[in-house]
């Protein structure tokens, strides 16, 4: 039976039994703990947490799935992999044990003519936790599992949860017996290779609380509702209904295996080491595809560099079999074609996933006989220097100038019996990170290697920039890509980067954010520019996305900017060198620039400080740079030698590499910078420049932050009329607002504080009250109740303690108080010494009550705070607490 029927008999039998056929969520997890999906539950993890409410009572799905803990057990093993399927059907609140037991049952054991696996009763075992009684009882008894081939095994093998605290409950696992040619007989107590797992069958019914690992943790009480959480191996059951020795056997990979024997001419099965190789192939670039195809593309940091790390070891066990070509092409085809059976998407995506694969080979093809050929002479040094471990620097070469991923290069190292150095590797990474300043690097450089662009600049050259007296022009498309990887073309709706021959747009830098536009092809075609970066010097890349027809590489374009947002961010940058001169010559030579950003109508200016400054001090420099744009000063621009502009003082600006030749952008007699962005003809352009403050973002660096123009002119005319306002109000002149606005505030202060005193007296004159009407649960003094809505957190804490503090002493006691604050339950839970040594911890009991109110919440066995979001729920809560008390007292 092929892959794709198992997958489509799963998903038919659950849907005839009343299950909500859920596709397979995106390898990429919508959940910030994870890289990637690695469990059929994963999407389905919010429903299990009560975060957000199940669609449906029943689903059923068939997961994608990646792990790489094990990558270096791939091959090795008949059963780890990367990628896999996994086959799930779920209950939330519905049925329960006896129903999820007799549906595995009857899937796996009806013939295949009757739609189900046909596979031999006689050949399952199964295993349930310690003490599940029932989950036997009903194998025994309802299904008819004979008791010599149901074995109880502990928590580590048949008790799941997250691994923190939440639901958690039994397993009962359903195993294949492959035979005696597999190992020694016994059950999956004794051998699991020949008795495998296929199907694991999870009854969500437990609270667990904290704990670390499988087994170090305890059981805070059952869940209000049960659930169903199931996973069959895809993978798995194939292998045994094709009766294939392992995994990588079964259709969708012995495939690719076939595919590598044709490309390398070795044979499966001729040995240990090639069939290891060959198995790493086909696993990985299966993986590959399938992360490709969801949108993950080759990079150095998170999902980038898992799948860059599986393509690389993919196509270097390819070298090892003799390979000496590219061969991602042939091997993507197979996969494609034989996993778009179960996933169509992939054939329809295919040019992309392709093209990304091929770019990536291409990139390390360039690289790994050069990076091979250094890697044997550093272990050839190393060893002659009687060394068995391979240093930092060395791998780190091998990173950052052939792009061997650090676990290629430990790999590979090991194959020749030296060790890494990680430590010293990392040192280095960490310290060019911080020196590349990497996020700002991400962003300029996007998805791209950067060896794309720069085979655009040899073969194209360097983009000859128009702007600084065109905002529109004539040019050709000399480069593209798309989602990141090199194209010859590119259709409606793609993402592209488009490198032309000249261009109007200026790309970012100094400071000065990018123009935005468009680009009209002589075809059609229309490319909305949204961002230019430089991502190697010289060539400027234009992001945006095709609005319409198809863009190709040698296309005549018609560049135009957006004139507005470049005039007004002309003005922003001519104002930040106004604000520069202006604060040196009131704070002196130290306030150098430290980083800028001159954006539409505003603009930010960090520079050196070691104090803040004064507000006098920014009001004389507000007035300067207005009185400067009032003089109507020209700004000018001129290119001459970095040794010239040095000799007419002008300052380099932050960030910024000259060459030999610098432009200098000079205003009037007051200002001269090197610069290279655009700027105004004239400082009466600029119209008004208003200052809005200054802070500190770091260590001796200071931001000021202003408007320009029509911009400054807007914030300062609803600033006279919010004065305006206020002059209503208070009856007063403008001058006097602040002194008036003042003693009103005092005054509101004060009386607030007597409110506040008001309300702690008539909360805690509740206390006795509370104390004499405490229940007796087993003998202890239990207290609950729901004081007045709006009571704050600190009155609520002192009431408890109050009413806990009126119980004698020797008397176990618990007191529970809610309130409502905001719309959200609040609750208090504080415990007395009596009722510690019973067992009764506050932590625990305000994590039952904040559940129950859609919340959470913690502290000490003395005293907890809890919170939620459901206020009706106060009822409930106090029973959960009452319960909880009962059980443990």
């Amino acid at each position: 039976m092929e892959s794709a029927e198992i997958r489509r008999r799963w998903l038919s039998f659950f849907e005839e039994r009343g299950h909500t056929v859920v596709p397979s969520a995106s390898l990429i997890a919508d959940d910030p703990t994870l890289l990637l999906v690695n469990a059929g539950m994963v999407p389905f993890k919010p429903y299990f947490l009560g975060e957000t409410k199940p669609p449906a009572p029943r689903a059923t799905s068939v997961q994608k799935c990646v792990r790489t803990p094990d990558i270096e057990e791939v091959g090795k093993t008949t059963r780890h992999g990367t990628f896999f399927q996994m086959c799930g059907n779920f209950s939330f609140g519905d049925y329960f044990k006896e129903g999820a037991i007799k549906y595995a049952w009857e899937l796996l054991t009806s013939p295949q003519d009757k739609g189900g696996y046909g596979l031999e009763a006689e050949k399952l075992w199964i295993t349930v936790y310690l003490d599940d009684d029932e989950a036997e009882r009903i194998w025994r008894e309802v299904v008819g599992v004979p008791a010599e081939r149901i074995q109880r095994l502990g928590k580590k093998d048949n008790f799941w949860s997250m691994g923190v605290p939440g639901p958690c409950g039994p397993c009962s696992e359903i195993n294949y017996d492959r035979g005696p040619e597999f190992g020694a007989e016994g059950g999956p107590a004794v051998n699991d290779e020949r008795y495998v797992e296929i199907w694991n069958l999870v009854f969500m019914q437990y609270e667990r609380g904290e704990g670390s690992g499988k087994e170090d943790f305890e059981i805070v009480g059952d869940l209000p509702s049960k659930n169903i959480d199931t996973g069959l191996g895809l993978e798995r059951l194939a292998m045994i209904l094709q009766g294939v020795q392992n995994m990588y056997e079964t259709d969708t990979l012995r495939v690719v295996i076939d595919k590598a024997t044709e490309l390398t001419g070795v044979r499966y099965g001729d040995s240990h080491e090639s069939d290891v190789s060959l198995r790493v192939v086909a696993d990985h670039i299966r993986t590959s595809v399938m992360l490709i195809g969801d949108g993950v593309t080759p990079g150095n940091e998170g999902r980038g560099y898992v799948l860059r790390r599986i393509m690389r070891r993919a196509i270097r066990n390819m070298r090892l079999l003799g390979a000496t070509g590219p061969v991602v092409s042939a091997l993507v085809d197979v996969v494609i074609k034989t996993m778009g059976q179960q996933y169509p998407e992939l054939e329809t995506d295919r040019k992309r996933v392709e093209t990304v694969a091929l770019a990536e080979e291409a990139r390390f093809l360039k690289t790994l006989n050069a990076g091979t050929n250094v890697l044997d002479g550093a272990v050839t040094e190393a060893r002659s220097a009687g060394s068995t471990v391979l240093s930092g620097d060395k791998a780190f070469l091998l990173h950052d100038t052939w792009g061997f991923p650090i676990d290629l290069t430990l790999e590979m190292a090991a194959e020749q019996g030296l060790s890494v150095d990680e430590d010293g590797f990392r040192r280095l990474m960490k310290e060019q990170r911080e020196r590349a300043k990497a996020d700002a690097k991400a962003k300029k450089t996007g998805h791209a290697d950067l060896s794309a662009y720069r085979e655009v600049a040899d073969s194209a050259g360097a983009t000859e920039f128009t702007g600084y007296t065109r905002t529109d022009g004539e040019s050709t498309v000399v480069g593209l890509l798309v989602d990141g990887v090199p194209s010859p073309a590119a259709s409606e709706g793609d993402e592209v980067e488009v490198v032309l021959d000249r261009t109007p747009f200026y790309a970012e830098g100094g400071g000065q954010l990018a123009d935005q536009g468009r680009i009209k092809l002589d075809t059609g075609a229309v490319i909305e520019v949204r961002d230019v970066q430089q991502p190697v010097p010289g060539v400027s890349v234009h992001k945006g996305s095709v609005q319409v027809g198809e863009v190709t590489v040698g296309a005549s374009a018609h560049a135009s900017i957006d004139v507005r947002r470049r005039r007004a961010i002309a003005r922003a940058h001519s104002a930040t060198h106004l604000t520069h001169q202006a604060l040196r010559d009131a704070l002196g030579p130290t306030a150098a620039q430290a980083g800028s950003e001159n954006s539409p109508g505003r603009f930010r200016f960090d520079f050196g400080s070691p104090a803040a400054v004064p507000g006098t001090v920014l009001t004389d420099v507000e007035q300067k740079i207005n009185e400067v744009l009032a003089r109507e000063l020209d700004v000018q621009a001129e290119v001459m030698s970095i040794d010239e502009a040095k000799k007419q003082g002008a300052i380099a600006e932050f960030g910024e590499k000259y060459g030999e030749r610098v432009r200098v952008v000079t205003i009037g007699d007051f200002s001269k910078e090197l610069c290279g962005g655009t700027h105004v003809h004239n400082t009466a352009q600029l119209g008004l420049v208003k200052l809005l403050g200054e802070s500190s973002i770091g260590s001796g660096v200071r931001r000021i932050e202003a408007l320009v123009g029509a911009d400054a002119y807007n914030f300062l005319a609803k600033e006279h009329t919010v004065v305006a306002q206020l002059q209503e109000l208070v009856k007063g002149r403008p001058e006097e607002l602040p002194e008036k606005i003042a003693t009103m505030l005092g005054k509101l202060k004060d009386a607030e504080k007597e409110i506040e005193k008001f309300r702690a007296e008539k909360v805690l004159q509740a206390a006795a009250g509370l104390a004499e009407n405490a229940k007796d649960i087993h003998g202890t003094a239990l207290v609950t109740g729901q004081v007045p809505d709006g009571t704050s957190a600190d009155d609520l804490r002192k009431l408890v303690l109050d009413v806990r503090g009126r119980i004698q002493g020797d008397r176990p006691a618990v007191v529970a108080l809610f309130t409502t604050a905001n719309g959200r339950p609040l609750t208090v839970i504080a415990t007395n010494e009596a009722a510690r040594e019973r067992g009764l911890k506050a932590g625990e009991l305000v994590r039952a009550a904040a559940k129950t109110l859609g919340g959470g919440g913690g502290g000490k066995p003395d005293v907890a705070q809890g919170g939620g979001q459901n206020p009706d729920a106060v009822g409930d809560a106090i029973d959960a607490v009452e319960r909880l008390v009962a059980e443990t007292a």
